[in-house]
């Protein structure tokens, strides 16, 4: 794999690092605007992590245990590349990052796990899908180091597949100070609510 010359890669270090970085009190966009350049070069990479991966999400085992033939199977290239090979889109490049509903849920674009509920999404500015919380248990978190930095990488508890990476102390006032970064090609969603079971209209209890 032929890899670009080392002052491309010290800028994409930088822009990578300044993405990271974002503060509700300073805008996302001018942010974004600065390092657009380098954001499609970011997400036209086959490979998420440039230099090493988190070696406990490496370690990690998950129940939906689909070989990455299986995967390729059921997900089209795009989908591939960011939830199985922890890819990235680039910002503002998906329905989602500016999509809200009063209700619904947002599943894994994987195995259809239920992640995020519709109010747990926020405007973030950052130019990706942002959620304050998750589903209890449904987005599991690993150390990610790399880019040659420590961030926090979430993933389906379910089947493992790359989400993103969850931010604290950044000020936005939600109720946890968390905002988690998605993909928007990570995610599905559902008008429906599949977390909570509603009743079947019109059935009658059976009597013995």
């Amino acid at each position: 794999m032929r890899l670009p010359p080392l002052a491309a890669l010290l800028r994409i270090f930088s822009a990578v690092s300044s993405l990271t970085r974002v503060q509700a009190s300073a805008p996302a966009q001018q942010a974004l605007r600065h390092n657009s350049a380098y954001s499609g070069y970011l997400a036209a990479m086959p490979f998420g992590s440039l230099f090493s991966s988190s070696s406990s999400a490496s370690k990690m085992t998950y129940p939906d245990q689909r070989t990455p033939d299986e995967w390729r199977a059921v997900l089209n290239k795009e989908q591939f590349r960011i939830l199985r090979e922890k890819g990235t889109e680039p910002a503002g490049s998906h329905k989602f990052d500016k999509f809200f509903s009063e209700s619904g849920v947002y599943t894994c674009a994987g195995c259809n796990a239920p992640l995020y509920k519709a109010n747990h999404k926020f405007k973030s500015g950052c130019g990706w899908p942002a959620y304050f919380d998750s589903i209890p248990g449904a987005v599991t978190r690993h150390e990610d180091r790399s880019w040659g930095m420590s961030r926090t990488e979430i993933v389906c508890t379910n089947c493992g597949g790359h989400l993103g990476h969850v931010f604290k102390g950044e000020g936005y006032p939600t109720p946890t100070d968390e905002r988690h970064c998605v993909n928007g090609v990570s995610l599905n969603f559902s008008s429906d609510d599949p977390v909570v079971k509603k009743p079947e209209e019109g059935v009658k209890e059976s009597k013995a």
